[in-house]
């Protein structure tokens, strides 16, 4: 479904993929299927979704912008592509930032150019992120820093790899699982 007061120019969308009034989605991008991009998401040509995507409200997927499968992009999370900008002069190449699978960036984030936001990781709200941000592992903070882990279902797990009630978790290579 695409709303009539969106204006979407790229045919690459999948099916049961949801964009709602006032987004601007440009010829070159790529959208997945079963996508929700909610109103107001603009989406520039060199951008591509995975499949089931939430991307919330006000936000900008720039060039060089690559959204794996099953991403959490909250309200008004701000992705940049250009580390030295300035007006009317361009890069040759915009550098790429790329949001693996599974990942949750919280609303209000910024994540700086060329950056990697890692599988099943979790941004916290309002976090600036500077650095790349491992698989499993929650980052917030201003600048964001690593302040723990996540397994695939959410649970979030402190330094120690223990959970709010003090259970601990150990790593088998594609998920935290509790000892």
């Amino acid at each position: 479904m695409i709303h009539s007061l969106a204006d979407v120019q790229t045919k690459k969308i999948g099916v049961d993929t949801n964009i709602w009034q006032f987004c601007v989605v440009l010829a070159g991008a790529s959208i997945g299927k079963n996508c929700n991009i909610n109103c107001n998401v603009f989406i520039e040509n060199d951008v591509v979704v995975g499949d089931n995507v939430t991307v919330k409200s006000g936000v900008q997927l720039w060039d060089g912008v690559r959204i794996g499968n099953n991403v959490f992009i909250g309200p008004n999370v701000t992705f940049t592509n250009d580390s030295v900008p300035r007006s009317k002069v361009y890069p040759s190449r915009f550098l790429m930032t790329i949001v693996e699978e599974g990942a949750s960036i919280g609303a209000n984030s910024t994540i700086v150019a060329g950056i990697t936001v890692g599988k099943f990781s979790f941004v916290g709200a309002g976090s600036v992120v500077t650095k790349n941000v491992p698989d499993f592992s929650v980052w917030y903070g201003n600048p964001a820093r690593s302040r723990g882990y996540i397994t695939r279902s959410g649970i979030l797990l402190d330094p120690n790899l223990r959970d709010k009630e003090g259970n601990s978790y150990q790593f088998n290579g594609s998920d935290y699982i509790k000892q």
